[in-house]
C-alpha cells in the first residue's frame, strides 16, 4: 500500500510538471510566433511635379503671362503658378524688403538691377521683351491730340505713371529730350491704374505701353509719337536666390523666354528686345 501510494504521488508530480512544461513551451512559442511576410509593394507611376511658384511681375504683363501660365501649368501636371502684379518699383521694393517669391520679371532693368545689387537674383537676368509708350485718349480722341507736346496744353486732364514705375521713368526721359514738362491730374503707381483712369472717363489722356493700349480692345484711341522711340523699356526675368521652387522656376523662366512664350508675348503687342 505505501508502495502504490509513492508511485501515484510521483505519477502525479511527473503529470504536473509535463503539464506545466507544455504550458510554457506555448506561451514561449506564442511570443515567438511571427507574422506571415508581406509581399513589398509594387512601385507606382512616378510622381508629376508638384507644388507653386510665386511670379511677381509688372502689370502690364497680365494678360501675356496668364496665358503662358496655363501653358506652364500643362507642361508640368500638378503644378501651379501664383501672380503678384504691380508696378515693378513696387514688386522690387518688397522684395528687396523680404518678400517671398520664385520668379521676378521687371517692366525696366532699373528695378531689376535694384533686386540684383541686394543680392537677390540666382544667376543673371534674361532681357525677354521690349514695350514702347503710346498715348490713349476716349475713343474718338475728343480732345484732337495728335502729339507728346499736345499733352501740355491748358486744359486737358491727363495721367501719367508714378516716377519710379517704369513707365513713368520713360516719361521723364521723353520730357527730358524734348523739353515738354507735362502737370498730370495724377500719377499712377501701376500702367494698369493710369489706363484705367481713361478707361473710367476720368482723365482725357494718359502715357501707357502699346500692349496696354491694344488689350483695352476699343475702349480708347490709341495715339502714337516718334519720341517714343528713344525711351523703350526693356524686360527682364530671373529666378530668385531664395525661390522655394527653383527648378519649377527656372522652368517658368525658360517658355517665357522660349520660341512658344515669344509668340504668346508677340500677340499681345511686346517685341523681342
Amino acid at each position: 500500500m505505501r508502495r502504490s501510494g509513492i508511485l501515484a504521488g510521483m505519477t502525479s508530480g511527473v503529470v504536473s510538471g509535463v503539464l506545466s512544461m507544455v504550458l510554457v513551451a506555448g506561451v514561449v512559442g506564442c511570443g515567438a510566433k511571427t507574422p506571415p511576410a508581406t509581399a513589398p509593394a509594387s512601385p507606382g507611376p512616378s510622381s508629376p511635379a508638384a507644388g507653386s511658384i510665386v511670379v511677381f511681375a509688372a502689370a502690364s504683363l497680365k494678360p501675356a503671362f496668364t496665358q503662358i501660365a496655363a501653358r506652364f501649368k500643362t507642361d508640368n501636371p500638378g503644378s501651379g503658378v501664383e501672380f503678384d502684379f504691380a508696378g515693378s518699383s513696387e514688386l522690387a521694393t518688397q522684395l528687396t524688403q523680404g518678400a517671398s517669391a520664385d520668379v521676378f520679371a521687371s517692366a525696366d532693368t532699373a528695378q531689376m538691377d535694384n533686386v540684383v545689387k541686394a543680392g537677390l537674383l540666382a544667376g543673371n537676368p534674361t532681357n525677354f521683351a521690349a514695350n514702347t509708350l503710346v498715348i490713349v485718349t476716349a475713343p474718338g480722341n475728343p480732345k484732337k491730340i495728335a502729339s507728346f507736346a499736345d499733352l501740355a496744353k491748358p486744359g486737358l486732364t491727363v495721367v501719367t505713371c508714378q516716377q519710379p514705375v517704369p513707365c513713368g521713368a520713360a516719361t521723364r526721359r521723353i520730357e527730358d529730350r524734348t523739353g515738354v514738362r507735362l502737370n498730370p491730374v495724377s500719377e499712377e503707381p501701376s500702367v494698369t491704374d493710369a489706363l484705367n483712369k481713361v478707361t473710367a472717363g476720368q482723365a482725357d489722356a494718359a502715357l501707357v505701353y502699346v500692349t496696354d493700349a491694344k488689350n483695352a480692345k476699343g475702349s480708347v484711341t490709341t495715339v502714337d509719337f516718334p519720341e517714343a522711340a528713344d525711351a523703350v523699356n526693356v524686360y527682364p526675368i530671373g529666378v530668385l536666390t531664395k525661390a522655394p521652387q527653383p527648378a519649377l522656376a527656372q522652368k517658368f523662366v525658360a517658355l517665357v523666354t522660349s520660341e512658344a512664350g515669344q509668340q504668346v508675348l508677340a500677340q499681345f503687342g511686346f517685341v523681342k528686345p
